[in-house]
This record gives structure tokens, sequence and C-alpha cells, in this order.
């Protein structure tokens, strides 16, 4: 018989037991060695050695995770979706990263994500700082070729190098641009904003490829007309998301180690990521969650409702549905 003939395995339920108990997964998921088969893996990347001003996203991981017991995980009615009665869905746990050598653990992390992918279809990453992106481009890129990668943050994080060093969580897009790990007529930045190192960025950042929808426009012309503009650079081409939390302004999310004002509200993301639920979604990650710095679980519960997020578009792609009027 074949595995993916079998129903998903579904989380433990919160009506059985309470949210606030029970395993310590992803939204409760099983973990991956216990489901015959992976639609979308989720995997921790606990590492921020890569990180230029405050640390900690290394345990963005774990709070994420803790954070997701909030969700309620039955039926999104944006997206029309039952994702746990859809896809199989598992938790995969977290790479074991080398917290002192940079180079040593990009190589765990692509080797890992590239395991992976050879049991699951999609990967969600949980940061973990943004120098994991371009580990992750290079798996995705062995699977699926160059990608579209939509980019949501508050800095470019296309700088060459940061103290002389090419491999931080300011350079991942520049060190992807130059393997040609994404399709730069496809690809962009969303939720730029804030001052610059050099008046030269934005121009190098633009050699690179990528367009810019600055964080200001969202005001101007709203989330839909965003989510349009998307959608529309995408198009056909396998897409990756790649959502620095610090995107958001630090009223919805103060736990990230280089917070930006005058950023997105979580409303806004939200609204713009189901606005790309018809793309072609093939992997993600959400990164920079530090946790130490947090209030309330913000910041944790933001990125956990992303990733969610991120699953239904998934699930959706497995059994379209009709959204919510």
């Amino acid at each position: 018989m074949n595995a993916k003939k079998t129903p998903p395995v579904a989380p433990v339920s919160g009506t059985v037991v309470p949210r606030y108990a029970g395993p310590a997964t992803f939204c409760r998921l099983p973990e991956l060695r216990d489901v015959p088969y992976c639609d979308v893996a989720i995997l921790g990347i606990p590492f921020d050695a890569g990180t230029s001003y405050r640390p900690g996203a290394r345990f963005g991981p774990q709070a994420i995770r803790q954070a997701s017991r909030h969700l309620r995980t039955n039926f999104h009615p944006d997206y029309g979706t039952e994702p746990y009665q859809t896809i199989q869905a598992a938790d995969a746990g977290d790479v074991g990263c080398n917290p002192f050598n940079i180079e040593e653990a990009i190589g765990q992390i692509e080797t890992a994500a590239g395991e992976l992918f050879s049991r699951a279809d999609g990967i969600i990453s949980l940061g973990g700082d943004h120098t994991i992106a371009l580990p992750l481009l290079r798996a995705v890129n062995k699977k699926f070729g160059p990608v579209a990668l939509v980019h949501f943050d508050a800095h470019l994080d296309t700088w060459d190098t940061y103290f002389g060093a090419p491999y931080t969580h300011g350079t991942p897009f520049r060190r992807a641009a130059e393997e040609g790990l994404f399709l730069d007529g496809a690809s962009m930045h969303v939720g730029i904003r804030g001052p610059l190192y050099s008046r030269d960025d934005l121009a190098r950042d633009r050699e690179l490829g990528f367009k810019v929808i600055h964080c200001d426009e969202l005001e101007e012309k709203g989330a839909a007309s965003i989510a349009k503009r998307i959608a529309e650079r995408v198009g056909d081409n396998p897409l990756y998301l790649s959502i620095d939390i610090d995107v958001l302004d630090p009223s919805h999310a103060p736990g990230t180690g280089t917070p930006e004002v005058a950023g997105l509200s979580s409303r806004e993301l939200l609204n713009i990521l189901r606005g790309l639920q018809d793309c072609k979604l093939v992997a993600a990650d959400v990164v920079e969650v530090a946790p130490a710095y947090d209030h309330a679980e913000l910041t944790s519960l933001a990125a956990a409702t992303i990733a969610f997020e991120m699953l239904n578009i998934f699930a959706r792609q497995k059994s379209p549905s009709e959204k919510r009027p």
C-alpha cells in the first residue's frame, strides 16, 4: 500500500489535551520519525553567530514552538483550509550547528536541509539569524533550481561584507546572488525602511535584480495591492519566502536583534501573505526572533502565526479551496 494513501497524522487536539500541555513540537505536531511520509517539515535552526547587534536568535526556534501552542489550527477561514487533514506536517527537530564556526555551521544547515528534502516535499525553517537563508537556498536550489525569492525585512541583507566577514546575517542574499540561487527577474524585498550605510546601497542592490517595496508604500497602497504586485512578479515560478521578523514594527515584534521603527503591522503582513496563497511555495523561513528581548510572547506568537500561515499556503496547494468571501 502506498504510504501517501494513509490519512495524515494530526497534531494533538486542543479539544482533547489543553493547548498549554502536550508535545513541545510546533503546533504540537508529530515528530518526523513518527509519520510515514511528510508534505511539510518544520525545521529549527538555532544559530545566531552571524548577528551584528543583539544576539539571542539561537533561542528562537523553541520560543516559536512554545508560542505556537496559542494557535487554533483545525480550520483557517482565510484560506478555506483544514491544513492538518490535507497535508502531513511534522516537526523535524533542530539542526546541530557549530556555534563557533560560521562556515561549518552553514555547511551543516545545507546538509541537514538537503537530507530533509529527501523525506519532505517542503520545509519551513525557524531561525536563528538571517545567515541561515543562504544554506537553505542552496538546498532548495538543488531540489527545485533557482527560485523566486521574496524577502520580507527592514534591511536589504545584500551587503558584501561586515567587518570583513562574508557570511553574516546582513550578507546572505549577496552570496545567494553570486551563486545564482534565485531568479533575479522574479525576486524582491518587501518592508525595507530606515537609513543605510551608504547612498550606493540601493543601487548595488538593484544590480542583483531585486525590486524593492518600501514599507511606506503599505500605508499608501494597502496590503492587497502590494500582494498583487508580489504575486505578479513571482508568476508561476517556485517561491521561497524569507521573513525576518524585524519587518514588523517593534511595537508588534520587539524581540529581535536589529529592530527598526515604522514597520509593518502584523495585520498588514498576514494580509500580504494571504494574497500570495496561490503562489507555488516550495520552502520558507521565519528568522531573527530573539526571545530575551520579547514581551508577553508578542514576537514569538507573530512568528508562530506566520509559520502557520505558510502551512496553510502549502495546504491550499494540495487541495485548492475557496477562500473566505
